[in-house]
């Protein structure tokens, strides 16, 4: 679901970017009044495990790949509005640092995967769960329900997003510019690849979650509420103990052979389609500086120990990054002194 640059017309990033920057806009005003300072480095947890998840691909039966993103867990634990900064946070490093998705669409990849996705799965969840208690079978069933209809929805966002470049964009003789598929081929495909694959693993994983918090942790289910928990707080130090384990097993992700449908670079849609679209050859390589491109060491990945020591090294880089920035965050937070604000509404 990461658009690759290319794909997108640079009027649909335009569009896209003003969109989501206006929703972050709200939803950064509302998070600085509504999360306290010392949850901070537990919604970058939440950021970090985000991007952790994002990397285990998982194959799809038409030879693609996808993967869950996390968005879901992220808006039953802090709200959507919170959840929507803590997705955009990892999505913005993975473009930046990864090459994971394009510079021009990350304001479509933010749409999708940061704002329709936990805001689709929150409003989901809370439907389903009502006044239940913590610990009711009612919030699992939400939070899988939830989780997976949010999932497949952003996919079907992304998948018009493709779908609506050759319609509105093509040469006088229909040629493609940007992305070469129409809708009856890219709304069908993402949803393929999110409802069968991808969207259960997103249910699995915020309902396993949940539960665990259900059992060990229920104050973590009732941040939102209430301020003065420290709980959550205390806990830290297992949670990203928790995370660094998981981001040791991110090299499995390369298990899953195959590209991610709709993030073929120019070299593949040549092979598939005889050319490559003149919007893609044009701005397909827009940002060349990524650190670590397609989470890998540039010229030392020709084995798959190569490619996993590249995978492991992104991992552990990410998470650092999105460390750092809530560092950051949290120090200019407590300096201007407003660090403890109430809970989300």
């Amino acid at each position: 679901m990461h658009i690759p640059d290319g794909y997108l017309s640079p009027q649909t990033d335009a569009l896209m970017g003003i969109v989501s920057a206006s929703v972050l806009g709200i939803a950064a005003k509302k998070t600085s009044k509504t999360l306290s300072v010392k949850n901070i480095p537990l919604l970058s947890v939440g950021a970090a495990f985000c991007f952790t998840l994002m990397m285990f691909n998982v194959p799809i039966p038409d030879g693609t790949t996808a993967h869950a993103v996390g968005g879901s867990l992220l808006a039953i634990l802090f709200g959507p509005w919170t959840a929507a900064i803590g997705v955009s946070i990892a999505l913005v490093i993975q473009a930046i640092f990864f090459g994971d998705g394009g510079i021009l669409a990350l304001g479509a990849n933010i749409f999708n995967m940061a704002i329709v996705l936990p805001f689709l799965s929150y409003a989901i969840y809370r439907l389903i769960a009502g006044k239940s208690e913590i610990s009711s079978k009612r919030r699992l069933v939400g939070a899988a329900i939830g989780g997976y209809i949010g999932l497949c929805v952003a996919a079907v966002c992304a998948g018009t997003e493709f779908g609506l470049q050759p319609l509105l964009f093509h040469t006088a003789n229909g040629t493609p510019l940007y992305s070469p598929y129409g809708l009856n081929v890219a709304v069908p495909a993402m949803l393929f690849a999110h409802a069968t694959i991808a969207g259960p693993v997103e249910a699995v994983v915020t309902t396993m979650v949940l539960a665990y918090l259900q059992r060990s942790n229920p104050a973590m289910l009732e941040l939102r509420n209430n301020r003065e928990s420290t709980s959550p707080a205390l806990r830290l130090r297992k949670y990203v103990i928790g995370l660094l384990v998981i981001a040791v097993f991110t090299p499995l992700g390369l298990l899953a052979s195959g590209t991610a449908w709709g993030e073929w670079g120019g070299k593949d849609l040549k092979e598939k389609l005889g050319f490559v679209p003149a919007g893609m050859q044009k701005f397909g390589d827009f940002w060349k500086h990524a650190l670590l491109k397609g989470y890998g060491i540039a010229g030392y990945d020709h084995t798959f120990w190569q490619q996993a020591l590249g995978y492991l090294l992104s991992a552990f880089v990410g998470l650092l990054l999105i460390g750092l920035i809530a560092f950051i965050v949290q120090h200019f937070v407590r300096k201007s002194g407003h660090g403890e604000v109430s809970a989300n509404r």
